[in-house]
């Protein structure tokens, strides 16, 4: 974050948000909800993290065929909700709901752009959804050093655990992760899971809520005001 290409323009940014899928045990009645985008039945965890690839906030339990934008209204509205700061706000990809405290990129805009090469960006929507993504990237990695520290959140074989019991072995994986990132990050395994991610190309794409239009007019005009910002300082380097 202390990066030129990132600050100040993201400074008010507290992390990233996304999910992820992990393998649970349920009923054949049960099956069909959880089982999504996986062959498998999953449960869809939705998490938040920091840039040093610490959890700050996870909600366990949702099905496996729940949207990324439907569990974030939840995480947003229940009891022990996801409080975003005011003035600040969570980088989210194009699942989510534009938010002032979620910030998506812009649909429609070229990706796997370089800055300083053959490939740059051309205008400052561009700039700003690269940008964007090497920051959201934090969640895609603090995911994957997770689940390669803990191979029981892989999904390489079925779960022996049912839902109630899955949901207690996330969150203790996730606070045990949490220590160690303090005490032994572990610089061998951030990269191989960095090498992984490099490899993959996700592409997403979804709607605007129109309950949500106030709200995502707050999150447009921040994510403008942050892109031109962006795009002057790049032309001008």
């Amino acid at each position: 974050m202390s990066s030129s290409r990132f600050y100040p323009y993201f400074k008010d940014c507290v992390g990233a948000i996304d999910g992820t899928h992990i393998r649970v045990k349920v009923s054949p009645l049960d099956a069909p909800k959880y089982r999504g985008r996986k062959e498998y039945p999953t449960q869809n965890v939705l998490a938040a993290c920091t840039f040093d690839l610490k959890f700050t906030y996870m909600l366990i339990g949702w099905e496996g065929t729940a949207s990324n934008s439907r569990i974030i209204k939840d995480a947003l509205k229940r009891e022990d909700k996801l409080i975003i700061p005011e003035g600040k706000f969570y980088l989210v990809d194009a699942g989510f709901m534009l938010k002032s405290g979620l910030i998506t990129p812009y649909r429609g805009v070229r990706y796997h752009l370089k800055e300083y090469s053959n490939n740059p960006p051309q205008n400052a929507k561009e700039l700003f959804n690269l940008r964007h993504a090497a920051l959201r990237n934090a969640i895609e990695r603090a995911f994957g050093v997770l689940k390669r520290r803990f191979e029981i959140l892989r999904g390489g074989t079925e779960s022996f655990y049912g839902v109630r019991t899955q949901n207690l072995i996330i969150l203790a994986c996730c606070i045990i992760h949490n220590f160690l990132m303090g005490v032994d990050p572990d610089e061998d395994l951030i990269a191989e899971v960095d090498m992984e991610l490099r490899n993959q190309e996700n592409l997403q794409q979804t709607h605007t809520s129109r309950e949500e239009e106030e709200d995502a007019s707050k999150g447009e005009m921040l994510r403008d005001v942050i892109a031109a910002d962006m795009w002057h300082n790049y032309k001008n380097f």
